[in-house]
């Protein structure tokens, strides 16, 4: 019989190598970055291991109530699996997953799947068995990528933006230093969106120092003042722009056009998906026309991110 059991500190080594082991996770999904804000979530990730005892899956997630959140505090977390998964076995893990929370009092599971560009292997499995629960699609999100190795053409509006940053003194490299792009982001998030990173400064540098080959702050700088910058996660398949600001100069400039043409057919050219990520707002509902024409005018198209909910 399949066995679910909730993940403790015991677990981290395993939890840590099954993870590099798997066909669908991430540095995300190590516990040097899970665990970083781990006063703001009640823990209650999920070990499943098969009959022999062997370790079969992970779902990183936490418990809100009588809620499993699969992860609130990432981006994306569904059931992460090695190579050896199939269809039928996945099946059986949903089962053993969903006795496991009916035992614990617990109703509902909110589920995010793991997007398709990061996947090692095909790993959609997970979907087929939340249809096979009849699982509510509740959320789906619109990522722009760019498939690297067959790159469409850049749009006209942003060649000509990117010919016109490049006739400037601008320099581009990277960043120790997050503090003064933190400044241009956090001052456009209050004023466009009334928001907030989701990182502090501090948890941002935090991070940075914890995985140094996976994130990366690159910054386009006119007499040493930092005029666009895009934090990337890298995860040696896919390099995903995780913060993208500018300020008022770049704007007038085409800074952060020619900076994303650098990280495009530069820095970035060898991984297989360059990702925009998001431009929706309301669960998906509305989706910001203006951004995503950006992003789609460099050649990025649609992949789709997906959100469950499952009544146990």
């Amino acid at each position: 019989m399949i066995k679910v059991s909730r993940y403790t500190r015991e677990n981290r080594e395993c939890w840590d190598q099954f993870v590099r082991e798997s066909k669908n996770a991430t540095f995300l999904l190590l516990r040097d970055y899970m665990d970083y804000h781990s006063t703001q979530f009640v823990d209650h990730s999920l070990l499943v291991h098969d009959t022999k005892g062997a370790l079969l899956a992970l779902l990183p997630a936490n418990q809100n109530d009588g809620t499993l959140q699969s992860h609130g505090g990432l981006t994306y977390g569904g059931v992460i699996s090695t190579a050896s998964m199939t269809t039928p076995t996945m099946l059986a893990v949903f089962d053993a997953i969903a006795l496991y929370l009916r035992e614990q009092g617990i109703k509902r599971l909110v589920y995010k799947t793991i997007p398709s560009i990061y996947h090692r292997h095909p790993a959609e499995e997970d979907r087929y068995a939340l249809f096979r629960l009849d699982a509510r699609l509740t959320r789906r999100d619109v990522l722009s990528v760019i498939a690297q190795e067959s790159r469409l053409p850049y749009q006209k509006r942003r060649q000509r933006k990117i010919a016109q940053a490049g006739k400037l003194t601008f320099e581009i490299g990277t960043a120790d230093n997050y503090g003064p792009f933190w400044t241009i982001l956090e001052e456009n998030l209050a004023t466009v969106h009334g928001a907030r990173p989701v990182h502090t400064l501090d948890e941002i540098h935090m991070l940075a120092q914890r995985f140094p080959q996976n994130i990366r702050l690159h910054v386009c700088l006119e007499d040493d003042n930092v005029v666009a910058g895009v934090v990337v996660f890298d995860t040696g398949r896919v390099a995903h722009m995780q913060y993208i600001s500018t300020s008022e100069r770049g704007r007038d400039t085409g800074a952060l056009d020619l900076l994303f043409a650098t990280l495009i057919e530069r820095d970035y050219a060898s991984r297989a998906w360059f990702d925009f990520g998001i431009s929706n707002e309301d669960n998906g509902r509305h989706l910001n026309f203006g951004l995503i024409e950006q992003k789609e005018g460099f050649g990025a198209r649609a992949v789709v991110h997906d959100f469950y909910e499952l009544s146990i």
